[in-house]
C-alpha cells in the first residue's frame, strides 16, 4: 500500500475496536456524555532506572486537535461484522460519530520533565465516551516518546556531556518508530541525528560523513580518503576501520595534513568495530604525536549506556558516541508500560464526581482514584519529592507522601525554605489548545534542567537511589477505603 493511502490527515481509526465497541455501548445506554476523568501514567521506570523523561506531548497534542473521522471511516466501520456475522455499528451512532470532534480538557506535565511511577503524565476530562475513545493512540504516542527520550537520557549521562549522535533510522521500527526515535532522543539528550528527514520536520541537528563502501569503491583507502577530503573538506570525519584500523588513522593523518594546507581541518576519525577502549587510546597517541589534538575519536558500533559507562571508566579517548540500534529501540526494553485509568464520573456538570479505582490482586495494578495532581517539592533548585494529591479534596494543612508500595514508609514536606509547583497545567479547552505549540530546542533544554536539578545518586544507572515520589496521606485512606468497599462487594 501506497504511504499516502496509509498514513493520512485523520487518523481517529488509530485504535483498538474495543474502545468504539464500548463508545457504541454508551451511547446506547444513554451514558457516552457522562463526564469522566481518564490518567495516562506509567507503573514503573524504565530500564532498571529512577526516573523517566516525559516525551511525546506535542504529537499527542496535534492528533487530539485533527480529531474526527471522516466518511471513509465511516464507511469501513458501517461493514464491520460481529462473531454473528451481524453488522457490528449501528448507523445512528456512525452518524452520530461523524459528527464528534475531541472536545475534552487535557492537563500534562510539560514535555520535557523528569517523571516518577504513578504520575500522570496526561489527565483527559469530557465526555466519557471521547475521553475513552482516544486512550490507544494516546498510549501510543506517549509511551514510546518518553521511552526513547529516558533511554537518550541514560545514555547522555554515561557519555559525561560528550556529544550522542542518534544513529538509528536503519534499525528502527518503520517510519514513524524512526522519525519519533529521533525526536524523543534529542529531547533526552542526543545533540543530533543521522536521520535527515527529522532533522527537516523537526530541526534536529544533522551529521554524518561515510561508509565503509565509500573506502571500499576505491582502489586504496588513502584514495578515498583523499577523494572525500576533495569533496567535503569541512566534513572529514574518517571511517578508518574498513581494513586496518591503526593504519587507517595514520591515513587520516596524511590528508588531514593536507587539510591544514587548505585552511580546514581534520574533524576526527570514527571507530566502527574492535576494542574500542584499546584503539581509542591507540589513535588518541597517533593523532597527539601528529599535531592533530583537536581531532576527535567517534565511536559506533552497538553501543548503550552501560558500554559507554565501561568504556569512560577505560580512559578510551573516545569523544563523541554514536548511537544507533539500542536508543531507537529501546535496546533492553521494548515498551514503557503506560497505561490510560478511569479516576472519576458524574453524569452531569451539576452531579458530584465519584471516586473510581481499579482493584487488582497485584497491589501495583490497583488504580489511583479521583482527579489528580502532582507537586513537586524543591529546595535551592534541586528535587526533593513529589506528592500524588485528589483536586477533588481540600489541599491538606501538611504535606504527607505515603509509599505506594510500602504504606509503612512517609516522608513530610515542610520548612520554610521548600518552594512547590504543581506540575499538571491545562493545555487545552474543550478540544482547543489553550498553550502555544512548544519548539524542540526549548523541550531537550528543559529536560537538560530537569535532569540537573535530580540528584546524580537518583540519576545512575543502576540502583539507584529511590526518589520520593508518595500518596498525599488523605488521597492514600481513601484509596484504602474504595477497595475495601469494592471488594466486600465482590462477596
Amino acid at each position: 500500500m501506497p504511504l499516502h493511502d496509509l498514513y493520512r490527515s485523520t487518523l481517529a481509526l488509530l485504535t483498538d475496536l474495543y474502545q468504539l465497541t464500548m463508545a457504541q455501548g454508551w451511547w446506547h445506554a444513554g451514558m457516552h456524555r457522562h463526564q469522566a476523568v481518564f490518567h495516562l501514567f506509567f507503573r514503573k521506570a524504565p530500564f532498571g532506572g529512577g526516573f523517566a523523561v516525559a516525551a511525546g506531548l506535542e504529537p499527542a497534542l496535534e492528533f487530539l486537535q485533527a480529531y474526527r473521522f471522516d466518511a471513509s471511516d465511516l464507511a469501513y466501520l458501517a461493514q464491520v461484522r460481529d462473531p454473528n456475522g451481524d453488522l457490528l455499528f449501528r448507523p445512528a451512532f456512525l452518524d452520530e460519530l461523524g459528527k464528534a470532534r475531541f472536545d475534552c480538557d487535557v492537563h500534562a506535565i510539560a514535555e520535557g520533565s523528569v517523571v516518577f511511577p504513578h504520575q500522570p503524565l496526561l489527565r483527559v476530562q469530557g465526555p466519557l465516551w471521547m475521553a475513552a475513545l482516544v486512550e490507544t493512540p494516546l498510549l501510543n504516542l506517549v509511551n514510546f516518546q518518553t521511552l526513547i527520550a529516558t533511554k537518550a537520557a541514560r545514555v547522555a549521562w554515561a557519555a559525561q556531556g560528550q556529544p550522542v549522535l542518534e544513529f538509528g533510522l536503519r534499525r528502527a521500527q518503520g517510519i514513524d518508530g524512526a522519525l519519533a526515535a529521533s525526536r524523543a532522543a534529542y529531547i533526552g539528550g542526543a545533540t543530533a541525528t543521522s536521520n535527515v528527514l527529522a532533522g527537516k520536520l523537526h530541526g534536529i541537528p544533522v551529521r554524518g560523513t561515510h561508509a565503509h563502501s565509500w573506502v571500499m569503491s576505491f582502489d586504496s583507502e588513502p584514495a578515498a580518503f583523499e577523494a572525500y577530503a576533495a569533496a567535503m573538506p569541512g566534513n572529514c570525519v574518517f571511517l578508518v576501520d574498513t581494513y586496518d584500523t591503526l593504519q587507517g588513522v595514520r591515513h587520516a593523518i596524511a590528508v588531514g595534513k593536507r587539510l591544514r594546507q587548505m585552511g580546514k581541518r581534520l574533524v576526527g576519525v570514527r571507530l566502527d568495530s574492535g576494542d574500542l577502549a584499546w584503539l581509542g587510546q591507540q589513535a588518541r597517541k597517533l593523532l597527539d604525536e601528529a599535531g592533530f589534538p583537536d581531532a576527535a575519536i567517534v565511536a559506533s558500533n552497538d553501543l548503550d549506556e552501560n558500554l559507554i559507562e565501561s568504556l569512560q571508566h577505560q580512559s578510551s579517548q573516545i569523544a563523541v558516541w554514536g548511537v544507533g540500534t539500542q536508543l531507537v529501540t529501546g535496546g533492553t526494553q521494548a515498551a514503557l508500560g503506560g497505561v490510560y485509568k478511569l479516576a472519576a464520573l458524574r453524569a452531569g456538570p451539576d452531579d458530584p464526581w465519584q471516586a473510581k479505582v481499579k482493584v487488582s490482586e497485584q497491589a501495583v495494578k490497583t488504580s489511583n482514584p479521583g482527579i489528580l495532581q502532582v507537586r513537586r517539592f524543591e529546595r535551592q533548585g534541586e528535587f526533593i519529592g513529589d506528592v500524588l494529591w485528589d483536586e477533588l479534596q481540600p489541599q491538606p494543612a501538611r504535606w504527607l507522601a505515603v509509599d505506594p508500595s510500602d504504606a509503612t514508609r512517609r516522608r513530610a514536606f515542610d520548612g520554610p525554605d521548600l518552594a512547590a509547583r504543581d506540575l499538571l497545567t491545562p493545555v487545552m479547552r474543550a478540544g482547543q489548545r489553550c498553550t502555544p505549540a512548544v519548539p524542540l530546542p526549548e523541550i531537550a533544554a528543559r529536560a537538560r534542567s530537569q535532569l540537573a536539578s535530580l540528584d546524580t545518586t537518583r540519576r545512575r544507572l543502576a540502583h539507584p537511589h529511590g526518589y520520593p515520589a508518595g500518596l498525599e496521606a488523605g488521597l492514600h485512606e481513601r484509596k484504602v477505603e474504595l477497595v475495601l468497599r469494592a471488594r466486600q462487594a465482590r462477596t
